[in-house]
């Protein structure tokens, strides 16, 4: 990795896993880091089991949940009045398969809301802090479980019809796939001069493995052998944020063993990101969803007004048509 000095990168999900792998190395790389989660405990641990290792890093810890917009919000509020610029995203935090279907502080299915649409909406609360700096980069950590039955449901985002909790994660990683690319497209088309890159870890021995139940997360607890270190998982993620050579709208990946672990590698798209209009589609579902607004030209660093989006809740018909309700008081 190139020092990564006068850099200021932003982790979510950064207390743990591959995100606080990520951290630990750019910080160790020269990198101001700030860790973005929802504990404030483990926030501290994370410093200071990094500090421990690299006793001048420069890193310090926000509290953000994905899975409530408001939070989201006030953290991008105190970014922006409290750094000079944002150098990276890294787009990381997540959770897998919950057993049970959960919702968000904003009604969305728990996983749709925190895997992909909180980052969907830090980004577009960040992108004027983004466009700061000399050459800033997002990126969004995807999965292989995008490739392998991921499909976006356009008809039942929520899963409110029949909850699937594999299907409901694979769609959310699918989804934040779909975003990477698009938001390339975008700031190639509007000079946003952003390189947005996509990633994934292979399978690593992380709390989303130990964590899961049933069958599956029996196997992943006790040949967590067969599985990489989570420091070997981060690497497609430190690439794709610090190498001279990556190219924006690129998806990286272990290579080897059914890309669950090996050597880094360009990662192959599922056809189903490849799809232009249907990641259209959901970017503009996305909006209307988080009640944010990308804007739509490089002269246009600030925030758009929002919606009165707490207002109406938002319904995707089979055609894709947009509804809105009052919501009951």
């Amino acid at each position: 990795m190139p020092s990564q000095r006068g850099r200021i990168f932003l982790v979510t999900g950064g207390t743990s896993g591959i995100g606080y792998e990520s951290a630990k190395a750019l910080a160790a790389a020269g990198a101001e880091v700030v860790i973005a989660a929802r504990n404030p405990e483990r926030g501290q641990e994370a410093i200071t089991s990094i500090r421990q290792e690299t006793p001048q890093a420069h890193v310090s810890f926000e509290v953000l949940d994905l899975a409530d917009l408001a939070s989201v919000r006030a953290l991008s509020e105190r970014l922006d009045a409290t750094l000079p610029r944002l150098d990276g995203l890294i787009n990381n935090a997540g959770i897998m398969e919950p057993p049970e279907r959960g919702t968000s502080a904003d009604g969305f299915e728990m996983q749709f809301a925190v895997n992909y649409l909180g980052h969907f909406a830090l980004t577009a609360e960040l992108l004027p802090l983004l466009q700061k700096a000399d050459a800033p980069r997002v990126v969004t950590l995807s999965s292989i479980a995008a490739d392998r039955g991921g499909a976006i449901h356009f008809s039942d985002l929520q899963f409110e019809q029949a909850y699937d909790p594999a299907a409901a994660y694979s769609q959310s990683k699918l989804a934040c796939l779909m975003f990477a690319l698009e938001l390339q497209r975008r700031s190639d088309a509007a000079g946003w001069s952003l390189q947005s890159i996509a990633s994934h870890p292979g399978v690593s021995r992380t709390d989303l493995l130990v964590h899961h139940g049933g069958v599956t997360g029996f196997v992943r607890r006790n040949l967590s052998f067969l599985f990489q270190p989570a420091a070997q998982g981060a690497l497609p993620t430190l690439y794709a944020a610090t190498a001279h050579e990556v190219q924006g709208g690129s998806y990286y990946e272990p290579t080897g063993m059914m890309e669950t672990r090996g050597p880094l590698g360009l990662a192959k798209v599922p056809a189903a990101a490849t799809d232009a209009e249907a990641a259209a589609r959901l970017w503009t579902v996305s909006e209307a969803l988080s009640g944010t607004r990308f804007p739509s030209s490089a002269a246009a660093t600030v925030a758009l007004p929002r919606p009165a989006i707490d207002l109406i809740s938002i319904l995707v018909s089979d055609t894709g048509v947009l509804q809105a309700r009052p919501l009951s008081p």
